[in-house]
């Protein structure tokens, strides 16, 4: 029988999924891609089937599937797939050993759900399958076989675990790089342009998780994930913010030791480690020059200013369907401010108006879930579009 591992990536198009495909192929003797998906770039993803050659595609956009099979994929003898429900079915497919969930956002959630249902090793990129779905997801969660993070932070706190009990953590440190607004004021991102948000002084990544990253959302929704991934109360998890990336996250441990995870800010890296483990081997990404680093310096955050970090925190600590709202509410904003319908600072005031006009429930089902959510962005929406009609 062969040892090489068939994995799917979903949302291989973006910087994760690229990257995944980048050590696949650096390590043919131990993986081959079964399935790739994306949303509708459709040209890059015909290019990686070439270069890949999988059993399986699945393009969520229902326009971009058909200029696909019409177009480059006429004639294609790979299996082709449309829609959500395309990529969910990717997760259940006999010939998949593990798949790498890189999609953005909550529509990450039910191929999340399907690879575990389905008993395939989960590398877990999506944050947003925890954030919204936390609750039914630890419940699939089988003892002996738990989630893979993919994320630098997780990734860094799972290693740093490695051989210890949670009973003995202290507490969780998550590093945040401050982003391209570290040590600016409310007043000083007034005007802030969609240009400047975008503009990550340490990490590229894509425009969503940028933004995200810009305003520190992306700190809050990690602490929302390392609860879920790791059973540690909100309390005992904390952000600090660390400019130079080189320490990914930390844990302490009961007796004050503290055990950090160091590495260049190259995310192929976590990437293999979430593909091999438990087992280590040599890396396509040159090891850290620790003669070279950087002062290393860490500074406390300022949820004055960055409030969606402390939104964060409430949502995940008053539990049931708030931290989907949260997430909703976000990526309604994000799109807009993308859209450059909104001013940045729009986006923590659009998550507190929608969080405060919530009425939680008991996450019951994905059903509970998708309600809220609909509910939280028709909100969102009419909050955009009241700000655009105001300033136009």
């Amino acid at each position: 029988m062969s040892n090489i591992k068939r994995v799917a990536i979903l949302g291989s198009t973006g910087s994760i999924g690229r990257q995944a495909i980048d050590v696949a192929l650096e390590n043919k003797d131990r993986f081959s891609i079964s399935a790739l998906s994306t949303n509708k770039n459709i040209k890059l993803l015909g290019e990686q089937a070439a270069l890949t050659r999988p059993q399986y595609i699945a393009i969520a956009d229902e326009q971009a599937y058909r200029s696909y099979v019409e177009g480059p994929g006429a004639g294609c003898v790979m299996d082709i797939r449309t829609g959500i429900d395309g990529i969910v079915s990717l997760c259940g497919d006999q010939d998949t050993d593990i798949v790498l969930n890189a999609l953005v956002g909550s529509v990450g959630l039910m191929p999340t759900i399907a690879a575990l249902k389905n008993k395939k090793r989960l590398c877990l990129s999506n944050k947003e399958s925890l954030v919204v779905g936390g609750d039914l997801v630890t419940r699939l969660v089988e003892e002996g076989n738990p989630i893979i993070p993919v994320d630098s932070e997780h990734n860094a706190i799972f290693q740093c675990l490695h051989g210890h009990d949670k009973k003995e953590i202290k507490k969780i440190v998550i590093t945040a790089s401050g982003g391209p607004f570290r040590r600016r004021t409310k007043k000083d991102l007034k005007n802030v342009t969609k240009q400047q948000a975008l503009s990550h002084p340490r990490w590229e990544m894509g425009p969503k998780i940028t933004i995200d990253s810009a305003t520190l959302m992306n700190k809050g929704l990690e602490v929302i994930e390392a609860h879920y991934l790791f059973g540690v109360p909100y309390e005992d998890i904390e952000v600090v913010v660390h400019p130079q990336s080189t320490v990914h996250s930390m844990v302490e441990f009961l007796d004050g030791s503290i055990i950090a995870h160091l590495g260049p800010t190259d995310m192929r890296m976590p990437i293999q480690f979430a593909l091999t483990y438990p087992e280590r081997i040599p890396s396509m990404v040159p090891g850290l020059d620790m003669q070279a680093c950087e002062d290393l310096t860490f500074e406390p955050v300022d949820t004055d200013t960055f409030e969606c970090l402390a939104y964060c925190y409430e949502a995940g600590i008053a539990g049931k369907t708030y931290p989907a709202v949260l997430n909703a509410a976000n990526e309604e904003a994000v799109a807009a401010f993308l859209d450059e319908r909104i001013g940045f600072l729009d986006i923590p005031s659009i998550i507190r108006h929608v969080m405060d006009a919530h009425k939680p429930v008991e996450v019951s089902g994905v059903d509970v879930l998708e309600e809220t959510q609909r509910s939280a962005r028709r909100y969102a929406g009419e909050l955009i579009s009241k700000i655009r009609s105001v300033r136009a």
